[in-house]
């Protein structure tokens, strides 16, 4: 006759039969009435029994309990041992540290533990908003009733340490179930059987662990924990915004360069896009619109605003390939296009990531400073400055080099290409210009450049790519201008002779001197010999001869 009691009554037993096939599951017992003995006096509660019938039920059942206890204990009296003595050889058999990691592991999702804490909060929650809907004396109508009732219930569970542990996991749990969802809506279901996202999820979970203990939010009061609440969940959708554009970045973009004639996929490939457009614009508006800004509302502004841009530059790619792929024509320097493009996100993401970093610093220097805001400082500076920037300048030298190489390779004629008759070994297109290789392989010189990002060798042979040698001479040329050097040798050494009347040779007003006879003897050291005169031809010496070499 009491509806209250009776609904009060039936979530009491509804709640007790879950915590029993939850320990069911995890004791992995078949019995399940071995935990069901504390349920007998809320049965004889709703069988209407007598007061005394109750307080005897519930000695029975206290009686039963125990010795369900004693009875399981006896039965797992020795399990122990062996499992400590098992565990122990395990530790020293494998005592490096990737081995102990499996272990550790192994014992977390044995013990079960994000299950036991997800299930925990999520009963605390339940049981929270059914108290607030029924405690207010009016429903809330309106969305922000509604936003206000769901935060207000969940500052309510961040009571306790273990309800903030419960509530991490939740966030994990939740964060990796949006994840899954947006790449089934990209991929399909293949995406989920094949895919892997066991690692996203937990970027936010510690995350929200980590900004809870800084801001100590399980000691402050309800309101405060709410207003604290939501700006640290709009953190987490940034987050889980960031991660969502990760796998739809490389998704769109294949789409977009494999020339996939799926209407379907291109339109949920977009539709993703567009939503991770406007709404984290939408969203940092709106954090900028109710709340003072400070150190980490401008986390979430400028992640959401990294956000867009970073799909603005995806979209814009998707659109130069979808363009090349309707024109059926190869657009010119695509690959510059597309190095320019992703070089401006990432200037502008460094500029705003030195920003975020200057204002915290500042804030922690001139405001309140603590440990956990410069240790936050300290990481966004390492991963979203110092990484940043040693990347982008490790892809402008690898371009560098790569159009370097590609500067000094040869291109290829007209006729070339047409005797070579075959597309380039890497986009599988006809070529209309090319690009020749040292071991003699034809490419796009766009093509090549994207493989010398990765790669030092011909896609082909696998042969260094060098600079091409300087051509040779031909045959003929090189014989001709052998001929020429052999000739003017001999020229240089036949003696020279000079006779009366030569004019033309060198020296010659030494030879005018003599013009009877030779000049000047050389001697063998390059001195003139002055002392001794050859007679004049014709004339014999003294001892009856001509002189030597008339």
């Amino acid at each position: 006759m009491d509806l209250a009691a009776l609904q009060r009554f039936a979530s009491t037993l509804a709640g007790q039969l879950l915590v029993s096939a939850l320990c069911s599951y995890f004791v992995k017992t078949k019995p399940f009435w071995m935990f069901s003995a504390h349920l007998l006096p809320l049965l004889a509660r709703l069988c209407m029994a007598p007061l005394s019938a109750l307080l005897l039920l519930n000695k029975f059942a206290m009686v039963l309990t125990s010795l369900v206890v004693i009875y399981f204990l006896l039965c797992n009296m020795f399990l122990p041992y062996p499992l400590a003595n098992s565990a122990f050889r395990d530790f020293l058999q494998e005592n490096e540290p990737y081995r102990l990691l499996d272990v550790g592991i192994m014992l977390w999702n044995e013990l079960a533990i994000p299950a036991l804490f997800t299930t925990f909060w999520l009963v605390l929650f339940v049981a929270e908003i059914y108290f607030y809907l029924t405690s207010s004396s009016q429903p809330p109508a309106s969305q922000e009733g509604l936003i206000f009732a769901f935060l207000t219930s969940v500052a309510g569970c961040c009571v306790t340490p273990y309800s903030l542990v419960g509530l991490t996991f939740s966030v994990s749990r939740l964060s990796l179930g949006l994840l899954t969802l947006s790449k089934f809506y990209l991929q399909g279901y293949a995406a989920i059987v094949h895919g892997n996202l066991m690692h996203r999820g937990v970027t936010e979970g510690v995350t929200f662990l980590l900004l809870a203990l800084q801001t100590d939010l399980i000691n402050l009061h309800v309101r405060q924990r709410t207003f604290l609440l939501s700006i640290i969940l709009f953190i987490i959708v940034a987050s889980i915004l960031q991660s969502m554009l990760e796998i739809t970045d490389p998704i769109i973009l294949a789409l977009g360069a494999s020339r996939n004639r799926s209407l379907w996929k291109h339109f949920r490939a977009v539709t993703m896009c567009l939503f991770l457009l406007v709404f984290p614009s939408f969203m940092a508006y709106r954090i900028a619109q109710f709340f003072e800004m400070d150190f980490w509302l401008l986390i979430v502004v400028s992640s959401s605003a990294l956000t867009s841009l970073q799909v603005t530059g995806t979209l814009f790619i998707y659109g130069l390939f979808v363009s090349e792929d309707l024109w059926r024509e190869p657009i010119e320097n695509l690959d510059d296009i597309i190095y320019h493009v992703n070089s401006g996100c990432h200037v502008l993401e460094f500029l705003v990531a030195v920003c975020v970093v200057a204002y915290g610093a500042l804030e922690s220097v001139f405001g309140e400073w603590s440990w956990m805001g410069a240790s936050v400082i300290i990481v966004h500076s390492y991963f979203n400055v110092w990484l940043r920037a040693r990347a982008g300048w490790h892809s402008f030298l690898l371009r560098r080099e790569a159009a370097r190489k590609i500067n000094q390779l040869p291109r290829a004629t007209p006729q070339q290409i047409q005797d070579y008759s075959d597309v380039c070994a890497i986009c599988y297109q006809v070529m209309r210009s090319a690009i020749v290789t040292v071991c003699g392989h034809y490419y796009h010189s766009s093509c090549l450049r994207r493989w010398l990002y990765v790669q030092k060798t011909c896609p082909m042979c696998h042969q260094p790519i060098k600079p091409s040698p300087p051509p040779l001479e031909p045959p003929q040329q090189a014989r001709e201008g052998e001929e020429e050097e052999e000739e003017e040798q001999e020229q240089a050494q036949e003696p020279q002779h000079s006779f009366p009347g030569d004019q033309g040779a060198t020296g010659g007003g030494e030879e005018q001197a003599g013009a009877a006879g030779f000049g000047p003897a050389s001697g063998g050291d390059g001195r003139q010999e002055s002392e001794n005169r050859d007679p004049p031809e014709g004339v014999e010496s003294g001892d009856g001869q001509t002189p030597e070499g008339d």
